[in-house]
């Protein structure tokens, strides 16, 4: 029976008077520590547009400061709880080939994210394709790169991928081509066809008259056919409007025109032994 009441007033003290009010000091220490993140994380946002900082700095920095914050909150937590660190430094090091080999992959996508800040192959709110990926850039956070495609789909990608591979950006640039393919039977006027296209491109409102005005050259003496295209330029996000629109124009136009455009067909004759 004494050892009974030992042991329970061992526990009163020891785990109840000494390990209560510690754990009350932690859970405090988190939930302040943790609000602070979150105002200094607002804060800088403040500072970051009143200074007027790269978008995808922005993100990049938010991301870093908000983790490296967060795991110094949870050691110092640990502190508080009694957990000694050196232990904990131990057991990590014990572990560290395993770790380094599960880190591997984190590591290269976090320097592939410096890379990408560093050298800017994109930027966010720019159009890219690598690979089978393509999308506008919505965030560049420190591991991951977030695309969003046209019919609203988020590609999370790797930062590594789109550091260390080639890719395609249609928005770096200030203008982009439009190239419209068209084939007028032989026996057309090509000077008439010609007419027709630019027509078409210089009445629509999205084509950049300046520094370039569109052209429409033949481009082959096709097998059955004459094939010209007419070539526009246009702002980068207009890219797919102007693709669209003059494509159905120049369709309208060149049937408006009565201006044959010829198509694959089969010609069977059949003869008959009399």
């Amino acid at each position: 029976m004494q050892e009974i009441i030992t042991a329970a007033k061992t526990f009163m003290t020891d785990v109840l008077f000494k390990g209560i009010p510690k754990l009350l000091i932690a859970i405090l220490v988190f939930w302040i520590g943790w609000k602070l993140i979150k105002l200094l994380n607002k804060t800088l946002k403040r500072s970051y547009e009143r200074h007027t900082v790269d978008p995808s700095l922005q993100q990049f920095l938010n991301s870093l400061i908000d983790i490296s914050l967060k795991v110094l909150l949870v050691l110092t937590v640990m502190g508080i709880l009694g957990i000694k660190m050196t232990s904990f430094v131990a057991i990590v090091g014990a572990a560290g080939l395993a770790v380094g080999m599960a880190l591997q992959g984190t590591l290269q996508n976090f320097a592939g994210g410096v890379i990408i800040l560093l050298l800017k192959p994109f930027k966010v709110g720019d159009y890219i394709e690598q690979g089978s990926y393509a999308g506008f850039v919505e965030s560049i956070q420190i591991f991951n790169t977030t695309l969003r495609t046209y019919d609203n789909r988020n590609i999370i990608v790797p930062n590594t991928e789109l550091a260390t591979k080639s890719l395609v950006n249609h928005f770096n640039l200030p203008m982009r081509r439009v190239k419209i393919a068209v084939s007028i039977a032989y026996g057309e006027s090509v000077d008439k066809a010609r007419e027709v296209l630019l027509r078409v491109a210089n009445t629509h409102p999205l084509v950049l008259k300046e520094p370039k005005a569109p052209f429409a050259p033949v481009e082959e003496l096709g097998e059955s056919s004459v094939n010209m295209s007419v070539y526009a330029w246009c702002l980068p996000e207009n890219y797919w409007t102007v693709l669209y629109d003059l494509n159905q124009q120049v369709y309208d136009a060149l049937m408006k025109e009565h201006i044959e455009i010829p198509f694959n067909q089969l010609d069977v004759h059949i003869k008959t032994d009399k």
